[in-house]
């Protein structure tokens, strides 16, 4: 892997305009149970503008980003070697249903660990008016040779 990554800054990623069938969809692929996800009353009832997304959905948005360091020609980093090590959040706010979200992945680190190499990924995701959403933050690990 290309240590030269670290602190590489990516284009932002093309919006993301978050269904409320999208956002149905994943709670009912994660098991999350909450009628916030499911029912606009109830959501609204908590003072949402509308369903809100479980808090693991940003991964559907930092998806992206991931796409765009696989894909970086001089990484280095050979897919069918990599596994997710760590997956974090840090949230300014929910992500609900309506949000338009845009994605900027910085390369936070990279480095060697027992023969394996680790980078990690921070996609800061903000909405519409720029204003942030959350952090999503991710490690992966490039397997060594076996």
């Amino acid at each position: 892997m290309n240590p030269e990554l670290q602190g590489r800054v990516f284009a932002p990623t093309p919006p993301y305009l978050v269904g409320r069938e999208k956002v149905r969809e994943f709670a009912r692929a994660v098991f999350a149970t909450s009628p916030l996800h499911f029912d606009p009353a109830a959501a609204c009832a908590a003072g949402y503008p509308d369903v809100v997304a479980p808090p693991t959905f940003a991964v559907v948005v930092q998806e992206q980003t991931l796409a765009q360091l696989l894909a970086e020609p001089d990484a280095g980093i050979d897919f069918a070697r990599v596994v997710h090590g760590d997956q974090r959040f840090s949230y300014s706010r929910p992500i609900v249903a309506g949000d338009e979200l845009t994605a900027t992945l910085t390369v936070a680190a990279v480095k060697s660990l027992g023969g394996h190499n680790m980078v990690t990924a921070e996609s800061s995701i903000v909405d519409a008016t720029g204003a942030h959403v959350v952090t999503a933050t991710s490690t992966l690990v490039v397997r060594g040779d076996e």
